[in-house]
C-alpha cells in the first residue's frame, strides 16, 4: 500500500478518476447522499490530496484545504469498504497532520468516526448537526506550538 500526497496538477487521470469513484461509492451510493461531491475545491491552489494505493486503486482517500485564517480543514475522508478496520484512516489523518505543520487543524467528523480524530489530537468544538442524514461533529486541533485551543 502506497502513501500519496499531491497538489491537484500532480494527479495522474488515473488516479484521479480512482478517488473520485471511491468518494462517489461511498458518500453518494454507500450513504445514499446526493451532494456535490465535485465543488470545486479539489483544485484550489493550496489543496493537498493524500491517499493511498494499490497500484492505481485508490483505497483510502483525503484531502487538505486551507481556511481563510490560514487554518487547515480535512474533509472527504474515505475507506473503501473491504479496507475498513485495517488503520489506513489513520495513516492518511497521521500523513495529513504532518502535511498541515504548525496550523491549526479543523473537520467535521461523522460522530461515529470521532475517536479516530481524538486519537490524533482533535477535540470536539461544538454541538453536532445532521448533515444529509448522517449526524455530525465539529472538531478542531490546535497548531502543535500553541497552548490555547484551535476556534471552530
Amino acid at each position: 500500500m502506497i502513501l500519496r500526497t499531491a497538489g491537484f496538477a500532480e494527479i495522474s487521470n488515473t488516479i484521479l478518476y480512482s478517488l473520485l469513484q471511491l468518494r462517489a461509492e461511498v458518500f453518494v451510493v454507500e450513504q445514499n447522499c446526493v451532494y456535490p461531491d465535485l465543488d470545486g475545491r479539489d483544485s484550489e491552489p493550496g489543496t493537498l490530496h493524500v491517499w493511498l494505493a494499490e497500484g492505481e486503486r485508490v483505497t483510502a482517500y483525503l484531502r487538505v484545504l486551507t481556511e481563510p485564517d490560514g487554518a487547515a480543514r480535512i474533509g472527504r475522508v474515505v475507506v473503501a469498504p473491504a479496507w475498513r478496520g485495517t488503520g489506513l484512516a489513520d495513516r492518511l489523518v497521521a500523513a495529513a497532520l504532518t502535511a498541515i505543520g504548525d496550523r491549526p487543524a479543523r473537520l467535521e467528523s461523522q460522530s461515529a468516526v470521532t475517536a479516530l480524530y481524538a486519537r490524533h489530537g482533535f477535540t470536539v468544538c461544538g454541538p453536532d448537526y445532521v448533515e444529509d442524514g448522517i449526524p455530525h461533529t465539529p472538531m478542531s486541533r490546535p497548531a502543535p506550538s500553541s497552548t490555547g485551543p484551535a476556534t471552530a
